[in-house]
């Protein structure tokens, strides 16, 4: 159990690592056309940057699907994938850009920082310029505490 909770932290570090590179460098590079959605006022529910989430979905079933049987290594970091993409969906979607209005904005501290480096990654609504790739690891600035 112990070696398929590491396969799972995997999965899941793994996402956090590859979403940063993916996030900088093609989606604010030649996958801009699809990213830029995002970026933009929208009047529907949908963007087409949510293909992106159908992609990393995918990858995960794929090794769902395969590791199933034996419950190996796949089936694992298939698991830490989907994780990631739940907490995904929750903290970006939820809380972040409130596309369900569930919940007010984040008052814990990590919470807030996350919000702070993601609004902060949305001050341009250009392909160049943006700052904090990642969402899970920002940088400490974002966790300062504001002064009363």
């Amino acid at each position: 159990m112990i070696i398929a909770l590491g396969f799972i932290v995997l999965g899941f570090a793994l996402m956090e690592l590859f979403g940063w590179a993916i996030h900088k460098y093609l989606m604010h590079g030649p996958l801009w056309s699809i990213h830029k959605t995002h970026h933009q006022p929208s009047k529907t529910f949908f963007e087409l940057n949510d293909l992106f989430s159908l992609l990393f979905g995918s990858i995960a079933i794929i090794l769902i699907i395969l590791g199933v049987e034996e419950f190996d290594y796949r089936f694992w970091i298939g698991t830490g994938i989907s994780l990631y993409g739940m907490l995904y969906f929750f903290f970006h979607d939820v809380l972040i850009h409130r596309r369900m209005k569930w919940f007010d904005r984040p008052k814990n501290g990590f919470l807030k920082g996350i919000f702070k480096a993601h609004q902060a990654h949305h001050r341009t609504n250009e392909k160049e310029d943006a700052v904090s790739f990642g969402l899970f690891v920002v940088p400490k600035e974002y966790f300062k505490q504001e002064e009363n």
